[in-house]
C-alpha cells in the first residue's frame, strides 16, 4: 500500500499518507486517518510544491451553448477543461464506408462548417473566461477510416487508419492555430496549445481489436503507436511543436483473467505500455516473428532506429492517465493486479515509464497528467465498485492530497459535472437535474488532515485548496486569505484559529495548526462581493 516516488527519501509524508492511512474498512475511512499523539508530535518537514498542480475538469458532453457551463467551471476555480472532439462528429459522411470524392482531409474548410461550430464556440468562450483547454482528438473514427474485417456486432472504432487520423489532426491543428479565420468570420479562432492523442486506447470500446488469436497477440499498442506517430507529425507540421501534447490517456485497469482483452475488452495499462514500447514482461526487446506481429522492430538494427521513428514516445511533454480507484479508498490498490495504474499504484506507472525509456538509452521522466478521475456513487449508480455519495467528499479530498504530494503529477482532474440520467458511471458533482451533491462543495474547497489525533498544544497538519481564489485574485488584485475555523465538540460557534495567505498560484496551502480541544475543523473563504463558502468539516481529537 506504499506508493514510492522516484525520490522516496524526499517525500516521507507521501509514504506516511498512503501507508498509515490505509483504512480498508469503509466506516473507518469516513472518519479520516490518524495514528495517535506520538506521530503528531514529530512534524515532518514542510513540503512546498515547485511544479504546478492544475485543476483540470472533464465535464463530459458539452451540449448547447457552452458559456453557462464554462462560467460555472470558472466559478469553481477550474484551470483547464478537457473537451472531447470526436472524429466522426467533424468528418463528412461518417457513416459511409467511402470517403467523399475529392475530400482534402487536411483542410479545415473541407469539413462541414456546422460540424465545427460548437467547438469554435467552446474555444472562443474559454478564451474569454481565461480557461485553458485540453482538446482530446479521439474516437470514434468515421466508417471510411476504419480497417476491414470488423465483426458484425462491432463498435465503430475498428483498426482506425493512422494516415487518415493524421490528416484529421492536421485540419484541427490548422483551424486552432490562432491564425485561422473561418469563412464568414472577421477574426481568427483562438489558439489551442494543449492536446491529447486519442482516449483510453487500452479499452476495446475505444480502440479495437485489443488482442487477437485468443488474446495471445496484443495488437492495440501497435495501432496506438501508429496513431501517435501520425498525430505527432501533424502537430509538428502545423506550428504546434512547442504545445503540450499528451500521449497515453490510459484507463487504469484491464481484463487479466479469463479470455483476456480479446476484441472489445480491456488491457491492463502497464501490459499495454510494454506492447507500445516493444518489450516483453521482463522488459527485454521482442524480436523476430513475435516482434513483427506487434509492429515492432525484428532485429537490433531496427530497434536502434525506434527512438527516431517514434519521437512522441520519447519526447512528448506529458503522459496522461485516468487513475480511478476501483471503488476503494484512494490509497488502496486492487490486490494482485501488478499491471494496474490506479492512484494508489502510480509509482508502478512512473517506474514502468522510466524503465521503458531506459531500454532505449533515454533518461526521460514523463510528467504525469491525471486527465480523468472521480468516484462512482450511489445513488444513482448501481455498478460494481461504487461508493455511497456521502463518502465521496473525503475520498476526493484525500485523492487530491495524494496527488499534490507527488511532484510528477501535474494535474488533478474531476470527471464529470452531471451524473447521467440513467445512472451509468455516475461520477458527477451534481445529480442529473443539477442539484449539487456533497462532493460538489468538497471539490470547490478541499481539506484534508492526514492525522486526526494529537495531544494538547501539539499542532495538526491542515492541507487544503481554495480553488476559486485564483480568479478572485485576478478580479480584486489582492492576496486571497483562507480561514481555518474550529468548533468545539460541545457545539459552540465556529471560530477562526488561523488565517492563511494563499501564495500558491493554484490556491493550495499546507500548514500546521494548534487546536484548543476536540471538535471540528473547516475552511472558510468569501467570493469577492459574494457569499462565504466552506469546506467539508473534519472531526479531530485532542487528548
Amino acid at each position: 500500500m506504499f506508493l514510492r516516488l522516484s525520490r522516496p527519501s524526499s517525500h516521507p509524508r507521501l509514504l506516511h499518507a498512503l501507508g498509515a492511512c490505509a483504512l480498508g474498512v469503509a466506516a473507518l475511512a469516513l472518519t479520516g486517518c490518524g495514528s495517535g499523539a506520538t506521530r503528531a508530535a514529530a512534524l515532518p518537514a514542510q513540503i512546498v510544491r515547485t511544479t504546478p498542480l492544475e485543476s483540470m475538469f472533464s465535464p463530459g458532453p458539452i451540449n448547447g451553448d457552452p458559456m453557462p457551463l464554462l462560467e460555472q467551471l470558472q466559478r469553481l476555480g477550474v484551470d483547464r477543461v478537457r473537451v472531447f472532439m470526436w472524429w466522426d462528429h467533424i468528418a463528412p459522411d461518417p457513416a459511409s464506408p467511402v470517403a467523399p470524392q475529392g475530400f482534402d482531409a487536411t483542410d479545415p474548410a473541407a469539413y462541414p462548417a456546422s460540424n465545427w461550430a460548437h467547438f469554435d464556440a467552446i474555444a472562443r468562450d474559454a478564451k474569454a473566461l481565461g480557461l485553458g483547454l485540453d482538446l482530446t482528438l479521439g474516437p470514434p473514427p468515421p466508417l471510411w477510416a476504419e480497417g476491414p474485417g470488423a465483426p458484425a456486432t462491432k463498435y465503430t472504432w475498428w483498426e482506425p487508419n493512422a494516415t487518415e487520423y493524421g490528416q484529421f489532426v492536421t485540419a484541427v491543428a490548422t483551424r486552432y492555430s490562432g491564425t485561422y479565420t473561418p469563412s464568414g468570420a472577421s477574426t481568427p479562432l483562438p489558439r489551442v496549445d494543449f492536446w491529447s492523442i486519442w482516449n483510453e486506447p487500452n479499452l476495446g470500446f475505444q480502440l479495437a481489436p485489443q488482442a487477437i488469436d485468443n488474446s495471445t497477440i496484443e495488437v492495440s499498442p501497435r495501432y496506438y503507436r501508429e496513431l501517435v506517430d501520425a498525430a505527432w507529425s501533424a502537430f509538428q507540421g502545423t506550428g504546434h511543436g512547442h504545445d503540450t501534447i499528451l500521449i497515453g490517456e490510459l484507463g487504469p485497469a484491464g481484463d487479466t483473467t479469463g479470455a483476456g482483452p480479446g476484441n472489445f475488452n480491456s488491457m491492463a495499462p502497464l501490459q499495454f505500455l510494454r506492447g507500445l514500447y516493444c518489450v516483453d514482461s521482463s522488459y527485454r526487446l521482442v524480436k523476430g516473428t513475435a516482434a513483427a506481429e506487434l509492429g515492432c522492430p525484428t532485429d537490433a538494427a531496427g530497434s536502434a532506429k525506434f527512438v527516431a521513428e517514434h519521437p512522441a514516445l520519447f519526447s512528448a511533454p506529458g503522459f496522461a492517465i485516468h487513475p480511478y480507484s476501483q471503488g476503494e479508498a484512494p490509497n488502496v490498490p486492487t490486490p494482485n493486479e501488478p499491471d494496474y495504474a490506479e492512484l494508489a499504484s502510480l509509482n508502478r506507472l512512473e517506474q514502468t515509464l522510466d524503465t521503458l525509456q531506459g531500454v532505449y538509452g533515454s533518461h526521460r521522466q514523463f510528467p504525469i497528467w491525471s486527465t480523468e478521475f472521480g468516484y462512482q456513487t450511489t445513488p444513482p449508480d448501481v455498478e460494481r465498485g461504487v461508493i455511497p455519495a456521502s463518502w465521496a467528499p473525503l475520498y476526493l479530498n484525500w485523492a487530491e492530497y495524494l496527488s499534490w504530494l507527488d511532484p510528477r503529477i501535474h494535474s488533478y482532474d474531476q470527471y464529470q459535472l452531471l451524473d447521467s440520467t440513467v445512472g451509468n458511471f455516475a461520477t458527477g458533482l451534481e445529480l442529473s437535474n443539477g442539484t449539487p451533491q456533497p462532493a460538489f462543495y468538497a471539490y470547490r474547497m478541499p481539506i484534508f488532515l492526514p492525522v486526526l489525533t494529537t495531544v494538547s498544544a501539539h499542532p495538526l497538519e491542515v492541507w487544503g485548496c481554495v480553488r476559486p481564489a485564483k480568479f478572485a485574485r485576478g478580479e480584486t488584485r489582492k492576496p486571497q486569505r483562507v480561514r481555518i475555523q474550529f468548533q468545539a465538540a460541545s457545539g459552540d460557534a465556529w471560530k477562526t484559529v488561523k488565517t492563511v495567505t494563499l501564495t500558491d498560484p493554484y490556491g493550495y496551502f499546507d500548514v500546521y495548526t494548534v487546536f484548543p480541544r476536540s471538535g471540528s475543523v473547516r475552511l472558510a473563504w468569501s467570493y469577492p462581493h459574494g457569499p462565504e463558502i466552506h469546506s467539508r468539516t473534519v472531526a479531530i481529537t485532542v487528548r
